[in-house]
């Protein structure tokens, strides 16, 4: 691996677990407002200003982690290595903080409501942190190319098709309680829908799709792999003398 590229990480690592203190404090106060008795993924009645504001500082936290990226990066696939690296440690740092302030998540397969753009995301807190590891896992294998990485037709459709797949486990619940309700013409106004809010601070999902989770990670972990083979296998294979 470049010597610039662990100097990098490094850097990005450190910072990725400050910011993930920084986030997970943020969730403390807004669970000591809204959840004293304790957390559910079943949604509180929160000011709309209070939900733009939420919503806002989960698209500043993307923003803040591509611009790291952006700037440590020099090439197109290096700045994506950089950006999923700095969203895995952070996001598995998130939890361990939380852990560590408020003894939360009791379990790894606890429910947490993940994410609010488009619709509100739910998984157990071990899906997630599967997820950030495969990511680590994809950002040293683009980093630990020699020359510029090759990211061919078949990875990309095997990474996006995985993605979906996981992306539709964390939908899901929240999609079809909105569809099934027929909620989806005033999707805009949401949280002033008195049918969805009666809904949703109510709503406590059972199941997970984890079959569908597990084939999304087995494509994502086929498509690694390739690329493993196409770049760093073919920079190995550079760099045997000839006889």
């Amino acid at each position: 691996m470049k010597s610039v590229s662990i100097k990098n990480i490094a850097v990005i690592t450190i910072f990725s677990i400050a910011m993930a203190a920084l986030e997970s404090a943020v969730v403390v106060y807004l669970r000591a407002l809204y959840y004293p008795n304790g957390f559910t993924v079943a949604l509180r009645l929160i000011d709309k200003q209070i939900l733009l504001v939420e919503i806002l500082r989960e698209t500043a936290t993307l923003v803040m982690i591509w611009a790291v990226a952006y700037l440590t990066g020099k090439k197109r696939y290096d700045r994506l290595a950089y950006f999923l690296l700095c969203f895995a440690v952070w996001d598995i740092f998130y939890y361990i903080w939380l852990k560590l302030f408020i003894d939360w998540p009791l379990s790894i397969l606890d429910w947490d409501i993940l994410f609010l753009i488009p619709v509100t995301w739910l998984g157990p807190v071990l899906s997630p942190v599967i997820c950030s590891l495969t990511m680590i896992v994809l950002a040293i294998v683009i980093l630990s190319a020699r020359q510029e990485v090759k990211i061919t037709l078949l990875p990309k459709c095997l990474l996006i098709a995985g993605n979906l797949l996981i992306l539709y486990t964390y939908l899901y619940d929240y999609s079809n309680l909105i569809i099934r309700n027929n909620l989806i013409s005033d999707y805009a106004n949401l949280f002033q829908n008195e049918k969805f809010i009666a809904l949703a601070t109510t709503y406590l999902p059972t199941n997970y799709h984890w079959n569908i989770f597990w084939f999304g990670e087995l494509i994502i972990c086929i498509a690694i792999l390739q690329l493993y083979k196409v770049n760093i296998l073919r920079d190995k294979s550079k760099a045997i003398p000839k006889m």
